[in-house]
């Protein structure tokens, strides 16, 4: 029999056919799994909480509209951050509004002048995102030339201040007549010449050190132009890249090449009679250069030889060179390559720490604390006057040095050697190191005297100079009387 009750249950079933919760639990959105807190409703990960859901406006199996999102673990494609945004962001990119429990939830389809307009915009970003690109190319390019025209605008600057600073007052000192020689790659070295009253019997050349300028023979000009028995004639210059001299280029701020430099000034400015050859701090290296180049010139010419404050070798492994001439330090390679890129930066920073810098110099420059104010604006304006990178393009070679092998090219010369044993950059032993070397050599020790003995204490080297000078005649004296009974033989 027929049971209507019956068939309109079964009609019901078949027509909503349903799987998962029954249609009460169906109705709550917000309904959790069963034994688990509800959660509000957020937008969280890709699909976040609207997982197992029915997406409305489309039509399933049956004539039901919707379909159920992939519960359960999601695939690669439904992780976060994974796959393409519209497609497997469909909520969070496209429902603009805020859900609120019991509002339908209605997908909100992008208008299609919506999506134009976003093409629009992106090609325009990708557009200005390469202008940007070009423009930074060119800014970059445009900083190093700026970079460079400051550099070498500073350089000249510098060359200029060291023209201006004069060497003394008037009728202070004795005038010399400035000049120039070329090296043999081409640099300018500004020299002086200084001629006697009367003959000269020798030239005497005057090579100074490291970061200086040839200033630093400035309280031995007067005594050695007074010198009658006998009369000298001085020749100073300012070595590459220092002073008054043109800026090398960096691969040749070597000490090969500086004796290559005073070869060119000797036969430039003294191309024949004897020779005395002083040099302090880098210019005793740079003799010692000579020597190991030419030794001829030693044997032939150069009648004595003064090494002041100087060092043989192994620059790297006492004292304060021995951080700061390290092939490992990072800090003197890092400022060289700054002062490179950024020389206003480094000349400004140095300008604003003058006065810490004139503290350290008078410390390391000189052994008494109380040394007289202007001898340490000596040395400071001296110090000043070269560009930071260019006495870093030294640091190498000096801290390479090693010519311990040259000094017995010097054994034929008067030989004096001397030092302060207060030297806190280059130790009096590397001075005790080079007489050993040399037996006949003269070692003068000054207690308590730094690295500028000349400027510390001028009357005991103008004293052991003028000594060193008449030494060297007589032995002049001695070998031209021998090519006389020679000749007459």
């Amino acid at each position: 029999m027929d049971d209507p009750g019956r068939d309109d249950a079964r009609a019901v079933a078949h027509r909503v056919r349903r799987r998962g919760a029954p249609p009460a639990e169906r109705a709550r959105p917000d309904a959790g799994v069963a034994g688990r807190a509800v959660a509000p409703r957020r937008r969280a990960g890709v699909h976040g909480p609207d997982r197992g859901r029915l997406w409305p406006g489309r039509r399933g199996p049956g004539g039901r509209r919707g379909r159920a999102v992939r519960s359960g673990r999601g695939r690669r494609a439904d992780r976060s951050g994974v796959g393409r945004r519209a497609r497997h962001d469909p909520l969070r990119d496209r429902d603009r509004r805020p859900w609120a429990p019991g509002a339908p939830l209605v997908r909100e389809r992008p208008d299609s002048r919506d999506r134009k307009h976003r093409v629009v915009r992106r090609k325009v970003w990708q557009a200005l995102g390469v202008a940007g690109g070009l423009a930074g190319a060119a800014g970059a390019a445009v900083g190093v030339g700026v970079a460079a025209r400051r550099r070498t605008q500073i350089v000249d600057d510098r060359r200029r201040l060291a023209a201006q600073l004069s060497t003394g007052a008037p009728g202070e000192l004795p005038a010399g007549e400035q000049s120039s020689v070329t090296a043999d790659d081409g640099v300018r070295l500004s020299c002086e010449e200084i001629e006697p009253a009367g003959r000269a019997e020798l030239t005497v050349v005057l090579v100074h050190g490291f970061a200086l300028d040839r200033r630093t023979w400035r309280l031995q000009r007067r005594t050695l132009a007074e010198l009658t028995d006998p009369a000298v004639r001085v020749v100073l210059y300012d070595q590459r890249s220092h002073g008054r001299s043109e800026r090398a280029p960096r691969e040749s701020c070597t000490l090969d090449q500086l004796g290559r430099d005073l070869d060119a000034v000797i036969r430039a400015l003294a191309p024949d009679g004897p020779l005395v050859l002083a040099g302090h701090s880098m210019g005793g290296m740079t003799l010692m250069a000579l020597a190991e180049e030419r030794p001829e010139l030693f044997t032939e010419r150069v009648a004595g030889v003064a090494l002041v404050s100087t060092s043989a070798g192994e620059m790297a492994s006492h004292g304060l060179p021995g951080t700061l001439l390290s092939r490992h330090n990072p800090l003197t390679r890092g400022v060289g390559l700054l002062a490179r890129v950024q020389p206003k930066l480094v000349e400004g920073v140095r300008r604003a720490a003058s006065d810490v810098i004139w503290s350290i110099t008078r410390r390391y420059a000189y052994g008494d604390r109380s040394v007289d104010r202007s001898l340490v604006d000596l040395v400071d304006s001296m110090i000043s006057s070269n560009a930071v990178d260019a006495l870093t393009d030294f640091v190498d070679t000096l801290g390479s040095h090693d010519r311990l092998a040259a000094l017995p090219a010097l054994a034929g010369c008067e030989v004096l050697v001397a030092a302060g044993d207060g030297d806190r950059l280059i130790p009096f032993k590397h001075s005790e190191t080079i007489a050993a070397e040399l037996p006949d050599a003269v070692l003068l020790r000054l207690p308590g005297v730094g690295h500028l003995p000349m400027l510390e204490q001028p009357a005991a080297v103008d004293e052991a100079l003028a000594d060193l000078i008449a030494r060297s005649a007589r032995r002049v004296r001695a070998a031209r009387g021998v090519r006389k009974l020679r000749g007459r033989a």
